[in-house]
């Protein structure tokens, strides 16, 4: 069976959603960020990115990681690649050219993009949005944002989905990076192509799975 390995408020969602839209059975180990606790090395802390379990696991001390018999992986958007191409389907690449489309855009989405979203929900998180420095944060990372804003509403122009007809691994894992952004409505409302296909991403039911699961984590320790 799968195991994923983090908690559904982290990077690890793009995994629980990735396994939902395939119908996969798992198990889910939780595994908090370090940075969440006072001291994630304390002997009655959580299992989190810090502990000797996990580091064994995964040395990075990142989440999510994944055990798949006797593979283990870590890197979400890549854990994501992998399981579309083992169980196949919509979600994966028909042909070995669509199979490097859904690479390229998952790398454009990871090199280009969260660069610039996370800066704007880490700004979140740390209550910081409305002090000047907060401020200047996310409007640079909207500022970075334009290029690729501007090449994804290109190559949605006319089409439903990013690669091929369908849904595939690559708008799940493009949707995940760009959900970090979303507080930035007027960056959405610039971009009609890309509103409209986020908008149909989170309307899947594997998404709103994933994401009442992740609802029910408390966001305090």
């Amino acid at each position: 069976m799968l195991t994923i390995y983090g908690v559904y408020r982290s990077r690890a969602s793009r995994v629980y959603w990735m396994a939902e839209e395939l119908g996969l059975e798992f198990r889910s180990v939780p595994v908090l960020q370090a940075r969440r606790l006072a001291n994630p090395l304390a002997e009655e802390a959580p299992l989190n990115t810090h502990s000797a379990d996990f580091a064994a696991l995964n040395p990075m001390a990142q989440i999510p990681s994944i055990r798949d018999g006797e593979l283990v992986m870590h890197e979400s958007l890549a854990i994501n690649l992998y399981l579309a191409r083992k169980h196949g389907g919509p979600l994966s690449g028909n042909t070995v050219e669509e199979d490097g489309l859904l690479t390229m855009w998952t790398v454009w989405a990871a090199s280009q993009v969260e660069p610039h979203s996370v800066r704007i929900v880490l700004t979140y998180d740390n209550g910081l949005e409305n002090s000047e420095d907060g401020k200047q944060t996310i409007a640079a990372a909207c500022y970075g944002l334009r290029r690729p804003f501007a090449a994804l509403e290109s190559q949605l122009a006319g089409r439903q989905w990013i690669v091929g007809d369908r849904f595939t691994v690559a708008d799940l894992n493009i949707a995940e990076v760009l959900r970090y952004a979303q507080t930035e409505t007027d960056l959405f409302d610039a971009h009609p192509n890309i509103k409209a296909w986020i908008e149909r991403c989170q309307a899947r039911p594997a998404y709103k799975a994933m994401q009442a699961a992740r609802a029910k984590e408390p966001i305090e320790v």
